[in-house]
């Protein structure tokens, strides 16, 4: 029997974040990333691009603590739409006065990461078309290179920043871990979720060819153990499936290996061999 995959239309959904101060950490992701308030409830705020694309969920959690060397989140990573919305929001942030920890070229995209104030790692990209990515003998080649952010500002979309497109996804989330290779078996194994590539202490997945929904890397986490249950940073990252049939091929997999599983409104809910804790949903339209 071939190894189980999961549906290939799976995409990225929102990512959950406990954080200390809720009404500073909303203020940031709505001025200066540009997402829009969905809905705010007591010690919730939820944020996106659309009311049925949710892409930040912020949970208040005034006295838990941070843990950066941990297994956790490296940084999650909101795909915009074209280069020229990429230009826009560069230039956007150029005004605000916020700084960028970094930028990169990967040959398939180019990306740009900051920090939230809490140290909550952000990458804002945009891919470059499919038949450009680079492969050498079946294997999609990926680096790191100096992004020509000029140029980006040169080609931005004219009208002013407004807000992220509507057409903006979560495009993937990257995960500190323990031990890259156990992590990639879950996740490649018992999600299912084809191995793309690797780079030196960290590997990358990603369904339907995509160059990654998941990132893993250890270079500041290796053999470290998961944080406390309540602690600052990354709740769950959510995975959505087209439909509850793709969702109870993931459950069976699950099931199948062993891993416990959790029943929320939502979906289902398990974790990896680092405590990341994983939403798994049927799409909403």
């Amino acid at each position: 029997m071939p190894p189980f995959q999961i549906d290939p239309r799976m995409h990225m959904g929102a990512v959950t974040l406990a954080v200390a101060d809720l009404l500073k950490l909303s203020a940031f992701y709505q001025q200066i990333i540009g997402l829009k308030m969905l809905t705010e409830n007591e010690g919730e705020v939820v944020l996106g691009v659309a009311p049925a694309r949710p892409l930040v969920r912020l949970l208040a959690r005034p006295y838990g603590q941070s843990f950066p060397r941990r297994p956790g989140l490296f940084h999650l990573a909101i795909l915009v739409p074209d280069r020229p919305a990429l230009g826009q929001w560069i230039n956007h942030l150029a005004q605000s006065g916020y700084q960028l920890d970094g930028a990169g070229d990967h040959l398939v995209s180019e990306a740009l990461y900051l920090s939230d104030p809490e140290g909550n790692g952000i990458e804002i990209y945009a891919d470059r078309p499919r038949e450009s990515w680079p492969y050498r003998d079946g294997k999609l080649l990926m680096d790191t290179l100096a992004v020509d952010i000029p140029a980006l500002q040169q080609v931005a979309r004219s009208e002013p920043f407004s807000g992220l497109p509507p057409e903006t996804i979560m495009g993937h989330v990257h995960l500190r871990v323990s031990e890259v290779a156990q992590a990639v078996a879950f996740y490649r194994d018992v999600l299912g979720i084809p191995y793309i590539t690797d780079f030196p202490g960290a590997g990358f997945l990603g369904a339907g060819g995509y160059h990654h929904h998941i990132g893993l890397n250890a270079w500041h986490s290796r053999r470290a153990e998961a944080p406390p249950a309540d602690a600052l940073g990354l709740v769950n990252l959510q995975i959505v499936l087209p439909d509850e049939e793709a969702l109870g091929a993931v459950r069976n997999s699950l099931d199948e290996h062993g891993v416990d599983i959790r029943e929320v409104e939502e979906g289902l809910v398990a974790a990896d061999p680092d405590q990341n804790h994983v939403l798994l949903s049927v799409r909403v339209e």
